[in-house]
């Protein structure tokens, strides 16, 4: 890194991102460098299971929405480590998540913008010269170096999401699913282990701890506050909210019926696929067949709101089986939180904060094509990869929307149709200001979300 001026600088180097330097490179004469704090590219890795796989087709790899020629494609991927044939007769449309860490690796082995090892600690805006200066330092020896850049992509990721009073007490018994690969060990020598949450993490640490259970003969419980276990909606009309027609409607509704919308979304985005909780099920019946007592105990409608250590590895947890208000301790020595995760927002960004707008305490005002609204008007731009939910909905998150959302990037930053932006993608509208423009089918948008694809998730 001769040259200390970009004209873009990512921060952080996870999947949007590293899509992002990756269209760059093959697209673009752009300048640009990309900077992680970690040493090494790992996606997900305390979630790196066996047997568990994406929940989007290999469609949605970093770069093929935008260009299916790239060679940094899943399917060129699959070419140069000779696995072509062995996917062929795979025939499954998803991705082992194993192997989608290992194609993002290959093609950061690919890339020579991406910088690991370095923290991104100040930026701060010089108007005069119209640029940003970056502060980046090693975090192996702590030197700190300077650049100057004229946009900057933040893309840094999440961090795991533990309620309070829970957060303060994770330790090496009671952790995040975040950690659970790091740990799996441990917990399967336990004598009981219980998982809390809902969603697909949860259900997979569930499942593989419910493999192993016989030979290590420890009790397994899980616990959810939801409702129950519901399966994650599949229907093929209902996923279109998760298409570039969906985001420009969701993201020009006003804030509050943007914050109206997500719940109505969450059979979409949140729950488990329909074959983890078949696998789960199938297991629990075959084992049911000798009546063998097994050592299980999955219980919907129950809060956990505390956790009380009694001794060394013995643990007390407060629950409440909500709908009937009753309050019971439950103890077991390992306990794996599957509580999601919140937007990761850098120091160096909140030391801004005062210079762009907010929609509310906690969310930023962000255009349509991913800047940060700034109290000035300014021609250089910081585009942020996450905290998107309230202002790009279903897209936030979205591995396949990811890389829409960086071809919207490269157009803004070389103001130039790099990439064409299709609309009309999908078979029904969303936006009744469009009725002229005969879309494929008119599918009003208020039946989805009281007709039924979206609340029957049985």
């Amino acid at each position: 890194m001769k040259d200390s001026h970009y004209d873009v600088i990512g921060v952080g180097i996870g999947p949007f991102n590293l899509g992002l330097a990756a269209l760059l490179e093959e697209n673009t004469e752009i300048k640009a460098a990309f900077f992680d704090k970690t040493e090494v590219f790992q996606w997900h890795p305390g979630m790196l299971l066996e047997q568990s796989d994406l929940q989007v087709p290999f469609l949605a790899d970093l770069v093929t929405l935008a260009d299916p020629t790239s060679k940094y494609s899943f399917l060129n991927y699959l070419h140069v480590h000779n696995r072509m044939y062995q996917f062929y007769f795979f025939k499954r449309f998803d991705v082992p998540r194993v192997e989608y860490n290992d194609y993002c690796q290959w093609v950061v082995s690919e890339l020579s913008t991406l910088h690991f090892g370095k923290m991104v600690t100040s930026v701060e805006y010089d108007r005069d010269h119209k640029l940003y200066n970056i502060e980046v330092q090693d975090v192996q020896t702590g030197e700190a170096t300077s650049y100057t850049t004229a946009h900057i992509v933040m893309g840094t990721g999440s961090t795991p999401f533990i309620p309070s009073p829970i957060d303060e007490k994770l330790n090496e018994d009671v952790i995040h699913t975040s950690r659970y690969k790091h740990y799996e060990k441990e917990f399967k020598e336990s004598r009981s282990v219980t998982v809390v949450g809902s969603g697909q993490s949860a259900a997979e640490v569930f499942y593989d701890l419910l493999l192993t259970q016989r030979e290590n003969n420890y009790q397994l419980t899980w616990f959810t506050r939801s409702p129950g276990f519901f399966q994650l909606e599949a229907g093929k009309l209902g996923q279109e909210v998760f298409s570039p027609d969906y985001v420009q409607y969701f993201h020009e509704l006003s804030y509050e019926k943007r914050k109206d919308a997500l719940p109505m979304l969450g059979g979409l985005r949140n729950g488990v696929e329909a074959e983890t909780l078949h696998a789960i099920y199938d297991l629990l019946y075959h084992r049911s067949i000798r009546r063998e007592d097994p050592a299980v105990m999955i219980q919907a409608m129950t809060s956990v709101n505390d956790v009380i250590k009694k001794e060394p590895m013995r643990y007390e947890l407060m629950c409440e089986q909500w709908q009937q208000e009753e309050e019971f301790t439950h103890e077991t020595e390992k306990v794996v939180f599957a509580t999601g995760y919140k937007p990761h927002l850098p120091d160096w960004l909140l030391d801004m904060k005062d210079e762009f707008k907010w929609e509310s305490e906690k969310e930023f005002a962000v255009t349509n094509d991913y800047r940060l609204k700034f109290n000035d008007e300014r021609e250089n731009h910081l585009f942020v990869l996450t905290n998107l939910e309230h202002s790009h909905g279903a897209s936030a998150t979205n591995l396949a929307l990811s890389v829409r959302r960086n071809q919207t990037i490269i157009n803004t930053i070389t103001r130039n149709e790099i990439f064409s932006l299709n609309n009309d993608t999908v078979f029904q509208q969303f936006d009744r200001k469009n009725e002229g423009a005969q879309p494929k089918a008119v599918l009003l948008f208020y039946v989805l979300l009281s007709g039924g694809v979206i609340n029957n998730i049985d």
